[in-house]
C-alpha cells in the first residue's frame, strides 16, 4: 500500500527517491570532491589531544618507537627550556652596557634602591646620576619621601637585582632580565597549550626571543617589562584552568554501552566545579600586574571577561541548553572572588613598605590635611593612601606635555616611532669613513615580525569571527587588553614602549599563521579512496610549500633581529651602517 503522507508526498515533490531524506550539502559536494572532516568525539572536544609527529618523521631518522616516546615526553619541557636557554644568553650577554642610567632607569633605578633600603621611595638630588655611576657606595638613601605616580612592585622586583649585586648598571637590569628569560620559557608552554603543539609553542618563544622591543625592555630597568610578565603569567595560568575545568566536566558527564562520552544537559548545567586554585593565581597575577602599573586594570577587566566566556563555552559544549544561565548561577560569582577580591588585596598589600614606615609621600594626609569629612571611619593609612592614589589619577590624565620620542597608539603596531633610550657619538673610529661612530639602544621590535604581526592580526580576526576559533579570540583579547585602553588617552604624553605588554601575543598570532601555512598533515587512505576523492594526494605538495614560505619567514624575521642587534644593545657602529639601519625617516 503506498504511503500517502505528506512527508512521503514532499519527498516525492523534490523529486527525490520515495522515502529517503534528502542530501546533506556536504554529500552533494562530494560529487566535486569534497571530503567531510572526520568527527571529533565529545571529549575530544573538550579536551584536545596533544599533537605528535607522525611516524614517517622517526622512521626517516632511524628513531625506534619507544625512543620517540621519550623524545616527544622530553620535548614537552626540553624545547621550551632551550628555547628559554637561547634566550638568557642574549639577554644577559654584556648586560652592565652601557655604563648609564638609560631614558627613564634614572627614575626607577633610583626608587627601587630607596625601597629596598627604606621602604620607601625617597626624593632624589637632580644631578646624583653621575655620582652613582662613578662610586655608588658614596651615595646616600635621602630620608626625604619622593613623590612617585607609579605603584611598587615593578621597582620592589628591580630593587631586588640592585640588593644582590649592587646599584650598578647589572644591578638594577638584572631582574628584570630574569623576568624576560622567563616570559620566553612561559610563552613556550603557554604557545604549547594553546595550540596542543611543541613545536608551535617552541616557534612562539623563540619569535619572542628574536623581537626586539622585548629584548631591549628585557635589558632596561622599566616597569613595562615586569608588567607583561604578570599579564603573560595570568594569561597562562587562565589556560590551565580552562583544560582543568574541561576536565573536571568530562569526567562527570556519562559514557554509553560503546564507551563514548555523551552530552548531558543535566550535568553540564548543574555541576559545580568547585576549587579552582588556577583561577586565584591569575588574580594573584592580575594583582601583582595592577600593582606594577594601572593599566593592568584593564587587563584584569578583559581577562575576567575571556574566562567566563570560556566557561560558557564548557557547558555548551558539553550539553547545557543555556550556558550563559548556568554560567550566572554556577561560575560567575566564584570568577570573581578569584580574580578581583584577590588582585585588590594584593595591590594594598604592595604598599606595605609605605604603610608600615610612616615615612612615604602623603603617608600623614589623614591625621593632618584630611582630617574630618564623612570617611574618618575608615583607617588613617587607607584615607591617605586614598588621596595619594587620586593625586597620582590627576597627574596621568593631565600628563599632555610633549616629548621628542611620544607616539599615537595608531602607529605602534607599524612601529611609527621608537624611543631612543641612550645615544652616544664617538669621535676618532676608524671604521666610519667620517670618523664617527653611533651608539644606540633604540627601542623598537623587530620591524619584519612586527610587519608580519598586522596580517596575523587580520588572519586571527577572521579566525574568531567567521570559524568561531576560542585560540584566536583569546590571542585578540591579549592584544586588545594592552593596547586599545591606550586610544582613550591619545591626548597624552605616550611611548611605543608601552606596547611591549602585548608583544607576547602578537607573536602567538604569527605562531598561528604560520601553523596555517604549514597546514594540516597529510591523510592517507588505500588507493581505492583516493580514486574516490576522499583522500588527499596533494596533501604532501601542500605541507611542503606552506613549510617552505614559512621558514623563509622564520629565517627573515630571526635575520631581521641579527641586522638590528647593534642598535638593540648599543654597540658602536659607523655612522653609515648605523643609518642604513634608519629605515623610516621617523626612527630617527
Amino acid at each position: 500500500m503506498t504511503s500517502t503522507a505528506p512527508e512521503a508526498r514532499k519527498g516525492q515533490d523534490a523529486g527525490e527517491p520515495h522515502g529517503e531524506a534528502p542530501a546533506s550539502w556536504q554529500q552533494r559536494l562530494r560529487r566535486f570532491g569534497h571530503s567531510p572532516r572526520p568527527g571529533i568525539g565529545l571529549r575530544e572536544r573538550l579536551v584536545p589531544p596533544y599533537t605528535r609527529p607522525g611516524i614517517q618523521l622517526w622512521a626517516v631518522l632511524g628513531i625506534s618507537p619507544p625512543m620517540a616516546d621519550r623524545l616527544v615526553r622530553w620535548s614537552a619541557w626540553g624545547g621550551p627550556l632551550l628555547v628559554a636557554l637561547v634566550a638568557g644568553v642574549l639577554r644577559f650577554w654584556n648586560l652592565g652596557s652601557p655604563h648609564a642610567l638609560i631614558f627613564d632607569e634614572t627614575y626607577y633605578a633610583k626608587d627601587s634602591w630607596a625601597l629596598i633600603n627604606q621602604g620607601y621611595e625617597g626624593d632624589w638630588p637632580k644631578d646624583i646620576d653621575k655620582l652613582i655611576l662613578a662610586d655608588p657606595s658614596k651615595v646616600a638613601v635621602p630620608v626625604d619621601p619622593g613623590y612617585v605616580v607609579h605603584p611598587p612592585v615593578g621597582k620592589w622586583i628591580i630593587g631586588l637585582g640592585e640588593h644582590f649585586f649592587g646599584f650598578t648598571p647589572f644591578g638594577w637590569r638584572f631582574m628584570v632580565a630574569v623576568l624576560g628569560t622567563l616570559s620566553v620559557l612561559m610563552l613556550c608552554r603557554i604557545g604549547r597549550r594553546l595550540f596542543r603543539s611543541t613545536f608551535l609553542g617552541c616557534l612562539a618563544g623563540a619569535l619572542l626571543t628574536v623581537d626586539g622591543l622585548h629584548f631591549v625592555m628585557s635589558r632596561t630597568a622599566l616597569l613595562d617589562l615586569v608588567l607583561m610578565f604578570f599579564v603573560l603569567a595570568a594569561f597562562g595560568a587562565l589556560l590551565i584552568d580552562r583544560d582543568w575545568a574541561r576536565r573536571r566536566l568530562a569526567a562527570a558527564l556519562p559514557v554509553d554501552e560503546e564507551g563514548v562520552l555523551r552530552p548531558d544537559a543535566g550535568v553540564a548545567e548543574n555541576l559545580r566545579l568547585g576549587w579552582r586554585p588556577w583561577r586565584i593565581t591569575a588574580g594573584l597575577m592580575l594583582g601583582l600586574a595592577f600593582a606594577t602599573k594601572w593599566n593592568g586594570l584593564y587587563i584584569l577587566a578583559a581577562f575576567g571577561l575571556m574566562t567566563v566566556l570560556w566557561d560558557v563555552g564548557a557547558r555548551r559544549t558539553a550539553g547545557a541548553v543555556r550556558p550563559y544561565l548556568a554560567v550566572l548561577k554556577r561560575d560567575l560569582l566564584p570568577a570573581f572572588v578569584s580574580t578581583v577580591p584577590v588582585a585588590i588585596l594584593t595591590y594594598l598589600v604592595s604598599w606595605t613598605g609605605w604603610i608600615v614606615t610612616g615615612k612615604g609621600y602623603y603617608r600623614n594626609w589623614a591625621q593632618t590635611d584630611g582630617r574630618g569629612g564623612n570617611w574618618t571611619w575608615l583607617p588613617d593609612w587607607l584615607r591617605s593612601l586614598w588621596h595619594y592614589e587620586y593625586q597620582v589619577y590627576e597627574f596621568h590624565v593631565n600628563l599632555t606635555s610633549g616629548h621628542t620620542y611620544q607616539s599615537n597608539p595608531w602607529s605602534w603596531i607599524v612601529l611609527g616611532r621608537p624611543v631612543s633610550y641612550f645615544w652616544e657619538e664617538e669621535p676618532g673610529c676608524k671604521a666610519s669613513a667620517t670618523g664617527k661612530c653611533a651608539r644606540e639602544v633604540l627601542a623598537i621590535g623587530t620591524p619584519l615580525l612586527w610587519w608580519a604581526a598586522c596580517f596575523a592580526l587580520v588572519y586571527v580576526l577572521w579566525r574568531w569571527f567567521f570559524r568561531r576559533d576560542w585560540r584566536a579570540g583569546a590571542i585578540a583579547c591579549g592584544v586588545a587588553a594592552g593596547w586599545l585602553p591606550w586610544f582613550f588617552y591619545q591626548e597624552r604624553t605616550i611611548f611605543l614602549f608601552y606596547a611591549v605588554v602585548f608583544v607576547p601575543f602578537l607573536c602567538l598570532a604569527v605562531t598561528m599563521m604560520i601553523g596555517a601555512m604549514l597546514g594540516p598533515a597529510a591523510r592517507t587512505g588505500p588507493k581505492e579512496e583516493l580514486a574516490l576523492g576522499s583522500g588527499d594526494p596533494t596533501g604532501e605538495r601542500r605541507r611542503t610549500l606552506g613549510a617552505i614560505g614559512a621558514g623563509v619567514l622564520v629565517l627573515l624575521i630571526i635575520w631581521n633581529f641579527i641586522y638590528f642587534w647593534p642598535i638593540y644593545t648599543g654597540t658602536p657602529i659607523p655612522d653609515g651602517s648605523w643609518r642604513d639601519r634608519m629605515w623610516l625617516d621617523t626612527w630617527i
